[in-house]
């Protein structure tokens, strides 16, 4: 009960008309930013940070909740619509998202995406108020052995099960590592890959290469269509804007699952929400493939609602991390804990003593800030999607524009315009050949977390190889991976022996 207290006190802040104001300020920020390509929740705070300093600490940090949720629904919006997400959080949600939008469910798409975000924040936001603390347990039984095999295994089994070519998965797997080896290595201070380019010293920007090949190279695979086959890429509009009840029935058992997948990785620090969301992804993929009538890669519901709850539980989560324990998961939560140090302020377990009515306020403010934005992006998701009436010329004219616009004013580099330009050209001859991007963009995202872990694991044990199998959570993963290997070619040689008959 002392917490429910201390959260009804923690409403009563949140609910005063300034504050309450600042929250509905954020929200509308966040998402205005999110939608725009490059751009994200991360961006939007960075920006907003020395705008606040004539706030008190209460109303600053009730605002960047509100534009750190906000930037999520923004990306998501724009992942469905256009196939170009501001933040890697909504990579996963353009694979069966956009699909939707360009069968004429655009406003079905936007709902389930809405709706997800706030099951899975609003979940989150519980979690944080009353499970931080076993969550942090969790967290400290993650070490270097558990990350590598979580990265082999989402390495193995996305690029194996999302195409219908082992090779094709395989090798858009590679070009996803090759792409994360560029730099310099961290503990050797070898240059790779660089050409000897010091624009290239810092490795390539996961926002760079997901506005290139998903955003860049959408809109060069359509100008390359259009004239031979202009109605295979005209979007069509339906009439009903909200999800039928068939529709919300199918897409509550993948909320479900991808809030459950996301709320751990909250405290997890695998890099933020791109790991959960394409694992949900994957798990609903591979649960796709055991149905009578298979959908993924039509537009499947359920593979944009886990996701999008998976994206939000982890955001949720992520923040409590950091209130709870002073450890930023993503790059907005380390943008907030250096809004905190501002202040002079220290997140982790002493600030709940020494600011409660700050940390209770923020906390409630979370669950203001997911019903502030279902208000918002629910009702106008019809609104939304009449951005597909545009001309399809105009339309990826103005994508293309925005990219360069985008990726210019993260890093002010007329390099990353050329290497944007390169990279959009690798996503369209990916797509004219049937080479799924879903494994490329893992390779990339968790590329560095695979390396890292696996140093530091042979570093630990003395270059001992066991170390890897030597934990209960890393001979679990395995054990799943292989589980998932066998079932995926005993479901290739089934098709393959239909085939024959």
């Amino acid at each position: 009960m002392d917490t429910l207290s201390l959260l009804m006190q923690g409403f009563e802040g949140a609910l005063t008309p300034m504050n309450l104001m600042w929250v509905v300020i954020g929200c509308l920020l966040g998402t205005a930013v999110g939608t725009l390509p490059g751009m994200g929740s991360s961006m939007a705070v960075a920006l907003l940070l020395p705008l606040t300093f004539s706030l008190d600490p209460t109303a600053a940090f009730i605002m960047f909740s509100g534009v750190y949720f906000g930037g999520l629904f923004g990306d998501s919006t724009m992942a469905i619509l256009m196939n170009t997400p501001g933040q890697g959080s909504a990579i996963a949600s353009t694979f069966e998202g956009h699909k939707m939008a360009k069968d004429g469910r655009a406003p079905q798409a936007l709902a389930t995406a809405a709706i997800g975000a706030f099951i899975g924040g609003m979940t989150a936001s519980v979690v944080v108020v009353f499970l931080a603390p076993a969550l942090a347990n969790l967290s400290a039984n993650f070490g270097p052995a558990e990350y590598f095999a979580l990265a082999l295994f989402a390495f193995v089994a996305t690029s194996s099960v999302v195409a219908d070519s082992a090779i094709k998965g395989l090798a858009a797997l590679v070009i996803g590592l090759g792409i994360a080896t560029v730099g310099i290595d961290s503990i050797s201070g070898t240059e790779r890959f660089t050409l000897g380019s010091p624009d290239l010293f810092d490795g390539v920007s996961l926002i760079t290469v997901s506005v290139a090949v998903l955003a860049l190279g959408e809109a060069l695979h359509v100008a390359s269509r259009i004239r031979r086959d202009p109605a295979a890429h005209q979007m069509k509009l339906a009439s009903r804007p909200f999800l039928s009840r068939k529709e919300f029935r199918e897409a509550l058992p993948a909320w479900a699952r991808g809030t459950v997948i996301g709320l751990p990785f909250g405290v997890i620090p695998v890099g933020g929400a791109e790991v959960p969301t394409f694992m949900s992804y994957d798990l609903e993929r591979r649960l796709d493939r055991r149905r009578p009538a298979p959908t993924f890669g039509r537009g499947s519901i359920r593979g944009l609602a886990a996701p999008e709850a998976a994206g939000n539980a982890t955001t949720g989560t992520a923040m409590g991390a950091l209130l709870a324990l002073g450890l930023p998961i993503s790059s907005t939560a380390a943008i907030m804990l250096a809004a905190f140090q501002q202040y002079g302020l220290q997140p982790g377990p002493l600030l709940f003593d020494r600011a409660p009515d700050l940390v209770w306020s923020l906390l409630a403010s979370f669950f203001v800030a997911m019903l502030v934005l279902i208000a918002i992006n629910l009702p106008f998701a019809r609104v939304w999607a009449k951005l597909l009436r545009i001309p399809r010329p105009y339309l990826y004219a103005g994508i293309t524009v925005f990219c360069g616009l985008g990726i210019y004013a993260t890093s002010g580099s007329t390099f990353d315009l050329f290497l944007l330009l390169g990279l959009g050209l690798l996503g369209f001859v990916m797509r004219r050949h049937g080479m799924p991007l879903a494994p490329l963009m893992i390779g990339i995202v968790l590329g560095p977390l695979a390396e890292t872990s696996m140093r530091d694991a042979l570093l630990s044990s003395n270059g001992d190889y066991s170390v890897f199998v030597s934990g209960p959570i890393p001979l679990v993963l395995y054990g799943l991976l292989l589980v998932v290997l066998v079932v995926t070619v005993r479901n290739k040689i089934v098709n393959r022996v239909k085939q024959d008959v």
